[in-house]
């Protein structure tokens, strides 16, 4: 067409195909293994996710991925690997054909080299084994093999898809350190839907796994928000006593709030995760449309009793940290207004002080000035006396008369003359 098309516009459209469900036929087996960084990071080292990988290609003369590729899929030895790469982990499946020489042989993850395990760019975070095996010819069979092979008191089971599979789970960790999963397919159950179920199983187990890292963090950081808790409790009390050191407990308030900032700063990334893969644990059980099987426990029966209400605390952690952090401010807040207030208080008394001490210093100064003029004035009559003298005799004055003729003019002039020099001063 005549048109440009945008540059992303073929990555998005494949991006929503990139990664396919499996094609399983029944009877066939499946190992699955997430690796995760030990430390929380928003992402992982991509690179050393993918050279893992090509090592483990080259072992069977596989071929490589593309460069920067998050998917994979390809035969090594009788096994196809399935390779996904996520934001925290990394994922491994390996689909073996037929059921193996006993159920859950810890051996079928030998696919895997031990030396190759040990150079993983991280830890195990979970390891499952999937069974997928033809239905029983009765519920009742298929009942006593999950029993069989799972421990009862935990176990889910459900009917899936309209009852084409049974899928049965303990959501355990075994002796050989691996969870296990058993499904059952009826008769005539595409490839696909088989393939779709495994891989529905295999990001329940591991979302299920990285959202309860959550519920760890917080109960790491719970016995140190409840000493905070206690401490703002305190300071707030503190500050309904009218004679409470402000500027102290200020500082203290101050210190709770950061550290709770700290709190919320080291724990916001595994939070907001823990939320995103429970709503994709919820989604993923949803769309796998579950009935009930011989009475016992579904999957989203199991997740209601246990896995649930860890993530109730989780939640109720994150909205009590948040709580306190505003409970916090508010109270630095209040306490800063009160600060504030006294000190206008203070502030207030010192220009009243300071007013009454310049009214004090302008009456001394009008007392200095009039004794300035009689001062001054005493001297000025002085020398005017001594200056006119020699006129009093011709103009038959005595001495203290001509004293006393010229003390009031010179009186009124040194008067006018100090105050013209004080607004002169006032008006500089």
């Amino acid at each position: 067409m005549p048109i440009d098309d945008h540059p992303l516009r073929y990555q998005l459209a494949n991006e929503l195909h990139a990664r396919p469900f499996p094609s399983l036929t029944v009877p066939c087996r499946a190992v699955f293994l997430a690796v995760k960084k030990v430390q929380d990071a928003a992402s992982r080292d991509r690179a050393r996710d993918l050279a893992h990988l090509v090592a483990l290609l080259d072992r069977h003369g596989a071929p490589h991925p593309q460069p920067g590729a998050t998917h994979y899929s390809g035969q090594i030895g009788q096994a196809v690997l399935k390779w996904e790469q996520h934001t925290e982990f990394v994922t491994y499946t390996a689909f073996l054909p037929g059921l193996g020489a006993r159920p859950f042989d810890p051996a079928d993850f030998e696919i895997f080299p031990e030396d190759w395990l040990v150079s993983a760019p991280g830890a195990r975070v979970t390891s499952a084994m999937i069974r997928v095996c033809p239905r029983p010819a009765s519920d009742g069979e298929a009942n006593a093999l999950v029993n069989e092979w799972m421990v009862p008191e935990s176990v889910a089971v459900s009917r899936m898809l309209d009852d084409a599979l049974i899928a049965a789970g303990d959501f355990r960790i075994d002796p050989a350190g691996h969870q296990r999963f058993a499904l059952f397919a009826s008769q005539g159950v595409g490839s696909r839907r088989v393939g779709r179920v495994v891989q529905r199983i295999c990001e329940i187990e591991t979302y299920k796994t990285m959202s309860m890292l959550g519920f760890t963090r917080i109960g790491a950081v719970a016995p140190r928000m409840t000493e905070i808790d206690e401490e703002l409790t305190r300071l707030m009390t503190l500050m309904t006593h009218v004679d409470a050191p402000e500027e102290q407990t200020l500082q203290a308030l101050l210190r709770a709030s950061s550290e709770l900032e700290s709190l919320s700063a080291q724990t916001s990334f595994r939070l907001s995760a823990t939320a995103a893969y429970e709503a994709l644990v919820t989604q993923r059980i949803a769309v796998l449309r579950e009935e009930r099987f011989e009475g016992r426990q579904t999957f989203r029966e199991f997740m209601a009793r246990r896995f649930d209400p860890a993530m109730r605390t989780v939640k109720s952690a994150e909205k009590r940290l948040e709580a306190m952090s505003a409970r916090a401010m508010r109270a630095g807040d209040l306490l800063r207004t009160r600060v504030e207030v006294k000190r206008s208080e203070q502030n207030q008394q010192l220009l009243e002080s300071m007013d009454r001490r310049a009214r004090t210093q302008l009456q001394l100064q009008e007392t200095v000035e009039g004794l300035s003029v009689v001062a001054i004035s005493y001297y000025a009559v002085s020398l005017a006396s001594y200056l006119l003298y020699p006129v009093a005799g011709a103009a038959g004055l005595s001495k203290g008369m001509l004293t006393a003729l010229v003390t009031l003019p010179v009186i009124l002039l040194v008067w006018m003359m100090i105050r013209r020099i004080r607004h002169s001063v006032e008006k500089g």
